[in-house]
C-alpha cells in the first residue's frame, strides 16, 4: 500500500501540538499520583504503571 503525506495546515499542526502536550501532562500527572495508564504499543494496548492490574490470559470465545 502506497501512501502519500500532505503538509498539515497551521490549524491542524496547532491542534496536534495541543493534544500531544495535553496527553504528556496527563500521563505525567498519572505517574506522579501512582496511577496506571493504558498506552498503544506494537499494535495493541499496553498497561503501564506501578498499580497496573496483573495481566490475564486471553479468553477464547466458545461456539454455542
Amino acid at each position: 500500500m502506497k501512501t502519500t503525506q500532505q503538509a498539515m495546515s497551521l490549524d491542524s499542526k496547532l491542534m496536534l501540538d495541543c493534544l500531544r502536550a495535553t496527553a504528556a501532562k496527563t500521563l505525567e500527572k498519572k505517574k506522579r499520583l501512582g496511577h496506571y495508564a493504558v498506552l498503544w504499543a506494537d499494535g495493541r494496548p499496553v498497561i503501564v504503571g506501578e498499580d497496573a492490574p496483573a495481566p490475564t490470559a486471553p479468553t477464547v470465545p466458545q461456539d454455542r
